[in-house]
Formats: structure tokens, C-alpha cells, sequence
């Protein structure tokens, strides 16, 4: 009788060297063009398509340099995932140590910047490379417990021979992504490895809620630092007429006078005091407060009907929007996920429902809660440029795309249906 994906998870949690076996013969039979005796779960087998679609050699492992130790300490000191850390130690270590495994925090590029746990994991982990300051995104060393999960967005468990790699055959890890609550901006990834004997099946759900709660902490920090800029604006805003509202340095709103509450308002990427032109007020006054910008609206209205929006997106891994109108102009950096969303609607100038989106995306018209948390997101620095039900861009808008040369270099890492249907030739359109 064959075995499904599941049932070899099963094996692996009462069998681990059956288990490995049987992921070896797929693994080989994967790669060489073969029919496979049981199938790859399909994240797992998606990842080997993109690995055999980039390039990756799945015999020889590939090392890029490692980041120099003050590279490292500047990553430390500038990440977000500083915050978080005594979060993580608590919720991993003491376990992690007694079940002789690691804890590695890389950051959204993929680099290692801290890897603690038992001292003879952590000498087995120095052979395969995995040091501080490596760089272990899926492109460079293939399916694994840290590239993996920041390309899916979502928590993965890598066992054996699903690693795409041959030299990391001995090796199992889980990893979950850590997101920036106040954009959902990928800020790195938490994983768990050892050998493979150490393999057990709820390492994946221990990980992803410990991830979760790093994100909660995260969450709180941002509240409260909101309550004290809250505190500052209060007597600035009381000897203020007309529209203004004091936000923190990502644009997130702590008062308002004179005019709606918005949650956030997007502000260019390099702010400075002075006369700017913001997408959902128009001409405004920006002045430097502790933790913040106190934002005065001019008097003149935002001119909608001369807005132009440029997508970027040549990089493979970099993408962004620039939104221009009469009184100047403002670029804002993307999440893989808001270049896909804004892609989709610039190809589909009729609009997509939420519905259209979630088949698009994920491949699954039900997951409607997701696509509007997202585009709830998007439409915060893009304001009145997009309608909804459906979503579009707005008909006086003027929007253009700049994709790369090759067509297989738009989204190459993308899982959304929709994207692999709509990879073509031209630059732009």
C-alpha cells in the first residue's frame, strides 16, 4: 500500500530513519524527472520547482561569505527583531537546549544574526554553514527551515531529505516568519533545528506560536509608544486651527484636529521637515516632534485627476510604487505581497472583488479575510487612488508597470496562481 505525504509524517514522528529513507527515494525521483512513490507535500514541492527553476544544485552545497561581525552587530542593533528576543529565548531555549536543538533568528534577507542553544548542535550546525552572518535564503542554499518560510509567508517544517540540498539530508528544522504588525512587513524568521533524531512533529506549532507571540509583543510596543506621542500631541494640536494630526515616524496616526481620524497616513520614504505633497491630504507642513511629525494640511485640495502610479517591478526580490501629482511626487517600497495585490489590479483595470483576489493569490476563492486585511493595508498609503467592491484603481488615475526583461524574473519566488499564468514577455505595460 503507498504512502501519502501524510502518512510519512506520521512515520517520521515513531520511525525517523524509515521515514528518511522514503523522503531520500522522492527526493531522487523528484529530481530526476521520475514518478515519485509518494508525492512531496506541496510545499515542500513547491519550493523544489523554484529551486530547480533558479539554478540551485542539489548535490553541492553553496556558501556565500558570511557577513563580517560588524555587519552583523549593525544588523543586530538596526533590526526589530532586537525587541523581541527575550521573547524568543523564553518561549524556545529551555526546551530547545534539553531536546538538543538550536534557535537561529535570521533577519528578512535571510542572514543569521543570533543562533543559540546546545553547544553540540551548534558545532554540527558550524559544518553546514549555518554560522552567523550566513546567508541561508531559499535561492542560495535550497528548501529550508529559514528561506522557506520567508518566501511562503507562512510557518514550515523542512525534515530530512525534503531539504533540496543533499548535505542538509541529516538535518530537520521548523521556521515561522515574524511580521511587522504595523505594516505586515516581513522582519525575519524564527527557526528550530538539530539532527534528525531530534525530529518531533509539534516543533512546527511550538515555533509558530512563540513567533506569534514575538508578534503580539511587538504589537503592544507600538500601542504604547503611540500613548506617549499621544501625550506630546495633545497641547500642540489644542493651539492648532485648521486640519492637522500628529503621527509617529511610520505614519501612524496618534491625534487628530479638524478633520477624520485616519489610522495612518503614508508619508515618503525619506521624511524631512518642510512643505511635502502627501497622497491623502495634498500640500502639507511637516515639523519634527519627539517620536514623531506634527502634519498641517494646506488649504489646497489633493489633485486627483493629474495622479500617476508607476509599479516597479524589476527586482526579484525589491519592488515598489511611486505615486506622482501636480504638487509633487512620493515612493514607497513594497511587501511581496502588496506588489502582487497592485500587479493584479494594474492587469485587471476593471477591478477584482475580494473573492477574485483570494483565487488569484492563493488559489482558494474563500480566503476573503485575508485579502481585505491586506487591501485594507494597501489603500492606507494609497488612499484615494483605490476604489473598492470591487478593488481598483481609480479610473482618473494614470498607472503604469515596469517589469524586468525576462518574464520567469517577475514574482519568482511567487506562489499566487494567477502570477505564474500571467509571467510574460516585455517590460513594461
Amino acid at each position: 500500500m503507498a504512502l501519502s505525504p501524510m502518512d510519512v509524517t506520521r512515520l517520521a514522528a515513531v520511525d525517523t530513519a524509515r521515514a528518511a529513507r522514503v523522503l531520500d527515494e522522492v527526493r531522487s525521483a523528484a529530481l530526476s524527472g521520475q514518478r515519485t512513490p509518494v508525492a512531496p507535500r506541496p510545499v515542500i514541492g513547491q519550493s523544489w520547482e523554484r529551486m530547480l527553476r533558479s539554478g540551485v544544485d542539489p548535490d553541492h552545497d553553496f556558501r556565500s561569505g558570511l557577513l563580517s561581525w560588524e555587519e552583523v552587530q549593525r544588523r543586530r542593533e538596526s533590526s526589530t527583531l532586537r525587541q523581541v528576543l527575550p521573547v524568543l529565548r523564553e518561549g524556545l531555549l529551555s526546551v530547545a537546549d534539553v531536546a538538543h536543538h538550536i534557535m537561529v533568528v535570521a533577519d528578512e534577507e535571510g542572514r543569521v544574526l543570533w543562533r543559540e542553544g546546545s553547544p553540540r548542535v551548534l558545532r554540527k550546525a558550524d559544518e553546514l554553514g549555518f554560522e552567523i552572518g550566513a546567508d541561508w535564503r531559499e535561492e542560495v542554499v535550497g528548501t529550508n527551515g529559514v528561506g522557506t518560510p520567508a518566501v511562503t509567508r507562512r510557518p514550515v517544517q523542512v525534515f530530512a531529505a525534503e531539504h533540496f540540498v543533499r548535505s542538509h539530508a541529516t538535518w530537520t528544522c521548523a521556521g515561522a516568519p515574524i511580521t511587522d504588525p504595523r505594516d505586515g512587513r516581513l522582519i525575519g524568521v524564527v527557526d528550530v533545528s538539530g539532527p534528525l533524531e531530534t525530529m518531533h512533529p509539534a516543533t512546527l506549532a511550538w515555533v509558530d506560536s512563540v513567533a506569534k507571540l514575538a508578534e503580539a509583543r511587538l504589537r503592544e510596543t507600538h500601542l504604547r509608544s503611540l500613548e506617549r506621542l499621544r501625550a506630546v500631541a495633545a497641547p500642540v494640536l489644542a493651539r492648532i486651527d485648521g486640519r492637522a494630526l500628529v503621527v509617529d515616524r511610520q505614519g501612524w496616526t496618534a491625534a487628530v484636529t479638524g478633520m477624520p481620524y485616519t489610522e495612518r497616513l503614508a508619508l515618503p520614504k525619506s521624511v524631512s521637515a518642510g512643505m511635502r505633497w502627501l497622497s491623502a491630504l495634498g500640500r502639507c507642513s511637516l515639523e519634527p516632534l519627539a517620536g514623531g511629525w506634527l502634519v498641517r494640511a494646506a488649504d489646497e485640495p489633493v489633485a486627483r485627476s493629474s495622479s500617476r502610479i508607476v509599479l516597479d517591478l524589476r527586482g526579484p526580490r525589491r519592488w515598489s510604487v511611486e505615486v506622482s501629482g501636480g504638487a509633487g511626487s512620493w515612493t514607497r517600497e513594497l511587501s511581496p505581497r502588496h506588489a502582487e495585490l497592485l500587479y493584479l489590479l494594474a492587469v485587471h483595470r476593471a477591478g477584482r472583488s475580494a473573492a477574485d483576489l483570494a483565487r488569484d493569490v492563493f488559489g482558494d476563492p474563500a480566503r476573503t479575510v485575508t485579502v481585505r486585511a491586506e487591501m485594507s493595508r494597501v489603500r492606507r498609503y494609497l488612499g484615494p487612488l483605490l476604489d473598492h467592491r470591487p478593488y481598483r484603481f481609480t479610473e482618473t488615475v494614470e498607472v503604469r508597470t515596469v517589469l524586468p526583461d525576462d518574464p520567469r524574473d517577475l514574482f519568482p519566488h511567487s506562489t499566487a496562481p494567477a502570477l505564474g499564468r500571467r509571467r510574460r514577455p516585455g517590460r513594461e505595460a
